[in-house]
Parts: C-alpha cells; structure tokens; sequence
C-alpha cells in the first residue's frame, strides 16, 4: 500500500530474508568470513548463533546466492526437532534421493553413494543446519557420523550448524566431545548498534528507490533503536509499521511523535496479548504489576515500553501499585465478611446472651471501618 504512495519499487522492510537486501554490518560481515572460511577449508563444522531475528536465515540465503553451483552441491534443511533417521529422510529428501519407507542402513548407503558421485564429479556436498537448537542429541551424533564418511582421502560432506543462543549450551553438553573436536570456527550474531541501525534503515530504503520521500527525522533512528534493541526483525517489523501509518495520513515525513505513537500501541498490544494468555481468574492490574515486576527483575526482555514520558510511565507503575495492595486488603476484608456468620454463631455460644452479641458486631464493623479508612489515605496520598 505505502509503496505506491511513495513510489517505492518494492516493500524495503518484508520479513521474508531476501538476500538481495543483505545488510553488512560489522558482525555480519565477521559471520559471513567464517562461513567463507569454512568452504576454503572444506571439512569440519561451522556454527554461527544469534537471537531471535537478528539475521541468521539472512546469512545463509546470501551464502547460497555466493555458491558456485558447478562446484558445491548445497542443501539447507529447517525441520530440526527430529530423530536421527527422519532427519536422514530429510537429508536425502533435500538431495533427490529416494527415502520413504527405507531403513537407517537404505538412508546411509544412499547418501554415501551420493556423495561419492559428487567427489568424482568434482563437486563438493555441504548441509546447512538452521534452527539447530532443537536438535535432539542423537540427530547431532548423526550429523558427526555423516562426516566421517570419506573418499578419496577427503571428507565427502561439511555441515555449517545455525542456531539460537542456547546452541551454545547444547554443544558445550557432556557426550558431544566429538562433535566439538570437529568445529572449525563458532561466531555469535550480535544485534547492530545505535549506528548500524540507521545506515541499516537507510540501506533498505534506498534498495527500493527512496529518494528522501518520507524525510526521517534524526531522533527516529535512535527511537528505532531503543525500541527494537537493535534486531533486524524488528526493526523491519517497526518500520513497516510507521511507513503504513504516515502513508495513511498523507504524510512525507516519519516524525519521532509518529514513531512514539505507533511503540506505543504496540506496547498496549503486548500488554492485553499477556493478559489473554494469563485467564480472566486474576484482575487486570494485579496481572499488570506482576508482569511488570517479572520484567524489572530479569532484564532479559527488549524494551518495549513507549519511547518518551518516561516520568508518566512511572507514576502509572506506583498506581498499579497501590492498586494492588488496595485489591489484597479488600480481599482480606472480603474473607473476614464470608467467615462472620461462623465468627457469629461461635460467639453466641461462647457468650449466650445477646451482649455478646452486640459486643461482636461492634467490634467487626470498627475493623472493617479502620480498613477501608488505611486503604484510602494509602491510595490518596
């Protein structure tokens, strides 16, 4: 919609990893040399990890528009949560090889064969893993026994290995010596910084023909930024966005007003996203505070909040607050009325007589009286 209305040639922020809008920044740079690398040398494994949308798809899709295929036969497999004969199913699938209803030792003879013609035809075989974080054990071990085969006095076939950051952790596990004995080179994917972002948006645009139409205020950048921690995802998922927005409102120019309006209701998006996942069982500012807190106490989640009026955002935090100790005083004032009728009977008998009684009821309403009179003053002040 927007790129007409801009006439742009294409969309400059799709999610689809085109490798057409590959962006070199200085760590993808450093992956893609390992990666480089790694073909030079023929043997052995490769393993590049990142974060959730930091680029790592991107990565291989450029590898493979790099590749000479008259001389490398690739193949990139994704369905990774799989044991280790589905995954030589996939294997072979990914290679035209016939798989179904063929045993371990069909699958192994099969791919060797293949890879031995590949050998003699002078082509080499590389498999390139991506999502390998869920890879269960037994399909790693797999993935090290393929490379074992050789012929000819080389390795027949090389693995580059692309997973989350808890791939990490999953190769430094007990049992997988081998298979870590056989890396060549490990690369972490990091997300680009305050500058990178900015040469990165402008990048895209300009892959499309923008010619300063939307003009881009400077403090969108930084606001793109703080709001996205640097992700190319989302980046690209914030600046389509915006483009939508402003291209709706006729508008040539992304404001940082825009820019703090669109965070904005993402944010108010997320937030009634996490109160659907958690039932209506809890009230909603008790579901807000406690979100909140979880988040102030790990860190680990992006900023997400509004960019801007971070005062305001704070007194609303000290509400929701307040709120909720005044919710678990009512709640507490709310179980002493549903015992009354049991605190009543027992004290009739224990006085038998009406005094008792009355001395009771006065006593109960003073409490309740002096309750609701804290949990006031507390919320007033």
């Amino acid at each position: 919609m927007y790129e007409e209305f801009y006439k742009f040639t294409g969309k400059p922020f799709q999610l689809n990893p085109d490798p057409s809008f590959f962006f070199q920044s200085a760590g993808h740079q450093r992956a893609m040399a390992y990666l480089r690398y790694g073909l030079q040398q023929g043997q052995g494994f490769i393993i590049v990890t990142g974060d959730v949308g930091t680029g790592k798809t991107m990565l291989v899709n450029n590898l493979f528009r790099e590749l000479d295929s008259t001389n490398v036969v690739a193949a990139k497999i994704v369905s990774t949560n799989v044991n280790e004969n589905d995954l030589l199913r996939i294997v072979c699938s990914e290679f035209d090889l016939p798989y179904e209803r063929l045993s371990k030792a069909a699958l192994l003879k099969n791919l060797e064969v293949f890879f031995k013609s590949c050998i003699d035809e002078g082509k080499r075989v590389l498999l390139v893993v991506d999502e390998a974080q869920n890879m269960p054990r037994s399909s790693l071990e797999e993935l090290r026994m393929l490379s074992n085969f050789d012929y000819k006095g080389m390795p027949v076939v090389q693995s580059f290995l692309l997973g989350q950051r808890e791939f990490r952790a999953v190769m430094r596990s007990p049992g997988l010596e081998q298979l870590r004995q056989r890396v060549l080179a490990a690369y972490h994917l990091k997300p680009l910084t305050p500058a990178e972002t900015e040469t990165y948006i402008k990048h895209r645009l300009a892959k499309v023909g923008w010619t300063s139409d939307p003009q881009i205020e400077n403090d969108v950048y930084m606001g793109v930024y703080q709001f996205t921690s640097g992700v190319p995802r989302r980046i690209n998922t914030l600046m389509d966005r915006l483009l939508l927005n402003a291209s709706l409102d006729d508008a040539h120019a992304l404001t940082f007003a825009g820019l703090r309006a669109i965070t904005s209701e993402i944010a108010q998006e997320q937030e009634a996203e996490k109160q659907e996942d958690e039932g209506p069982d809890r009230p909603p500012v008790l579901r807000a505070a406690r979100a909140g807190t979880a988040r102030e106490q790990s860190g680990a989640e992006p900023r997400t909040e509004p960019i801007g009026d971070q005062a305001a955002i704070v007194e609303i935090r000290k509400l929701e607050a307040k709120l909720a100790v005044m919710q678990r005083a009512f709640d507490n004032l709310s179980g002493d009325l549903n015992r009354a009728p049991e605190a009543h009977a027992a004290a009739a008998d224990a006085a038998g007589s009406r005094r008792g009684m009355s001395w009771w009821m006065a006593a109960m309403l003073g409490t309740v009286f002096g309750i609701a009179v804290a949990a006031a003053v507390y919320f007033l002040r």
